[in-house]
């Protein structure tokens, strides 16, 4: 997981720059085939395929091996540093060491199941010179890679991949230093275990769509490996490989809240808080956002398929921002790609552990634990294999669901009565269809299962007046759902007020109000920081809006600028801890005046 420093500037901002890493190429050929959907299907499939949805999520929870996660995290440790610039040449220290047991390991597993899962280097050139190191000599290694193992689906008329990631490199309070230990256990051994896992266990399977599970290299640099990646499916010709979802995993097996997490970095922010139950997922964009609606596809499939199979169930957090401030992760490879991708992390952090702090993370001291009996074995871990297998599965389910599932569609739905929708799915002919409605929260509120029909029409549980949000996925013979639709904005009057994205002409909005609305922000009460939604059925005030925080007495603390779109427009609002607890007025203001106002109360926890 990589900090945003200003000593490296623009490399490590997030910013997709192509001049980082050059000349992505995968070494072996018939990977590189499979990756744009040029290849026979029937050649790759098992000799007993399994598409029960059911079969599969259950055999997940069994297989799925907490001693297994620990024996990688074991070897990784062993090979004390895996900078992206260190040794490439010796057998047991190193980068070079890393990535060859763990393309041994994916080839193990594929001998384990008939040979069908590929394995191959992605391997990028990166001039070391861009990366500006301050104590130490700049890296001389130019020549860097990727590990991928790649599960082809049993069809290539839908080409669309799945990505599970993690990132394999490591960096101690230095991250030019390529001699001095970095275990970097927590960040992110723990991720390229769960990564192999699910490589392990699922290439028994066959999935409609391929699979890819990639270890990258070099995250802490400016998430250069899965920029590689992704430009490289980017690039393909004669079209760019589509993507139905990328899920990156970094920090995703500690359960200790240490002095410096990044905000939110526990879901209590006191020192020594312990949680192993809740999971956090973070994503780009609005609460509309494909990113918003992946994430609820993977809480909805572990809600559906795993939570009662499970003896301690998972709570999965769709969080607000794309990660945490002034942090980053491999999926911001892919986002300003428009591939769909998010990251899961783990709900509590250790922090950042600098000279100054007893936190582990960016330290040498991310190491496996404390060998207290000093028979030279840790038997205090500082992660839980426990929950580093939960987060597995969590991730795994929603892969195999995704992957197994029939193609998006789409929807057009209009208000019938002021609660009931009528809607038409748009696409191929399935046995059955879902719709999922919900107000202003990250989840769904109702999932509803239409049989046998392309019309129909579904009751929100609404007031008059409320806004809400709909979308329709298709479902197979397995009840296996499709990603969702692109959500619809409505609201529940006699006619829509107005219809997002466009595909009918909109009832022209009331000329007073032009469909605008200050929704109540959420969560609220907050700590540090919440999101605010204001909903416009116009463009006309895009750069004459602002949003006013004062306290209660009228002193005004921040002002917003709110580019106002059509729609549903999100804004994250960081109070910060400097402030008292109490209530504060929101204002939204256009052309200098106020329109709506909502109170928002601050915790500071």
């Amino acid at each position: 997981m990589k900090t945003l420093l200003p000593v490296i500037g623009l490399l490590l901002t997030g910013g997709h720059d192509s001049f980082a890493q050059s000349n992505p190429k995968v070494l072996n050929a018939e990977v590189a085939t499979i990756l744009i959907g040029n290849y026979t299907a029937s050649v790759y499939g098992a000799t007993n395929v399994i598409t029960d949805p059911d079969v599969i999520a259950a055999e997940l929870v069994s297989r799925i091996s907490t001693d297994s996660l620990k024996a990688d995290l074991f070897a990784l440790r062993s090979f004390q540093n895996r900078n992206m610039f260190s040794d490439t040449s010796s057998n047991t220290r190193g980068i070079g060491a890393a990535r060859r047991w763990v393309y041994n390991k994916f080839l193990q597993y594929s001998n384990t199941n008939e040979g069908r899962l590929k394995v191959s280097y992605l391997q990028f050139d990166y001039d070391p010179h861009s990366y500006n190191c301050t104590v130490y000599p700049s890296p001389s290694i130019t020549k860097h890679s990727n590990i991928m193992a790649v599960l082809p689906g049993s069809q290539t008329v839908n080409k669309s991949l799945i990505i599970v990631e993690g990132h394999i490199d490591s960096r101690n309070g230095d991250p030019c230093d390529v001699n001095g230990d970095a275990f970097g256990i927590g960040d992110n051994a723990t991720g390229t275990a769960l990564v192999m896992e699910l490589a392990r266990v699922m290439s028994k399977y066959t999935f409609r769509n391929t699979i890819v599970f990639s270890v990258n290299t070099g995250e802490e640099q400016g998430l250069l490996g899965a920029k590689a990646l992704a430009n490289y499916l980017n690039t393909r010709t004669p079209v760019r490989v589509p993507i139905k979802a990328v899920n990156n995993n970094d920090v995703s097996g500690g359960i200790f809240c240490g002095h410096t997490a990044s905000a939110p970095g526990c879901t209590v922010p006191v020192y020594g808080n312990i949680d192993s139950s809740d999971l956090r997922i973070f994503s780009k964009d609005d609460i509309n956002s494909p990113y918003k609606q992946w994430a609820r596809y993977i809480k909805l499939e572990y809600k559906e398929q795993i939570r009662n199979l499970v003896q301690v169930p998972t709570n999965i957090q769709i969080m607000e921002a794309e990660d945490r401030t002034g942090r980053g992760g491999d999926h911001q490879a892919f986002s300003p790609l428009n591939y769909t991708a998010v990251r899961f992390t783990q709900a509590n952090e250790d922090g950042n552990g600098g000279t100054n702090t007893i936190d582990r993370q960016h330290s040498i001291r991310d190491s496996l634990g404390l060998d207290k009996n000093h028979d030279g074995i840790e038997d205090s871990l500082y992660v839980d294999v426990d929950y580093l297998a939960r987060n597995a599965l969590v991730n795994g389910n929603s892969l195999a669901m995704v992957a197994l599932g029939p193609d998006t569609i789409t929807m057009n739905p209009s208000l019938v009565t002021a609660n009931r929708v009528r809607v038409q799915f748009v696409g191929a002919a399935s046995p059955a269809y879902r719709v999922a409605v919900r107000s202003t929260t990250n989840d769904w509120d109702s999932v509803y299962t239409i049989t046998g029909k392309t019309v129909d029409t579904v009751v929100v549980p609404y007031s008059t007046n409320s806004t809400f949000y709909i979308s329709a996925a298709a479902m197979d013979n397995n009840n296996t759902e499709s990603q969702f639709s692109t959500e619809y904005t409505l609201k529940t009057t006699l006619v829509p007020l107005y219809l997002v994205p466009d595909t009918t002409a909109p009832a022209p909005p009331p000329p007073d109000y032009y469909g605008i609305q200050l929704m109540p922000n959420r969560p609220n009460p907050f700590d540090e920081s919440t999101m605010i939604a204001v909903a416009s059925g116009t463009d006309i005030f895009a750069d004459r809006t602002f949003l006013i925080i004062s306290t209660m007495d009228g002193r005004i603390i921040r002002r917003i600028k709110v580019p106002l779109k059509k729609g549903i427009n999100e804004i994250v609002y960081n109070h910060g801890f400097g402030m008292l607890a109490g209530i504060y007025i929101c204002s939204l203001i256009i052309d200098g005046l106020p329109v709506q106002s909502t109170k928002m109360v601050f915790r500071n926890q």
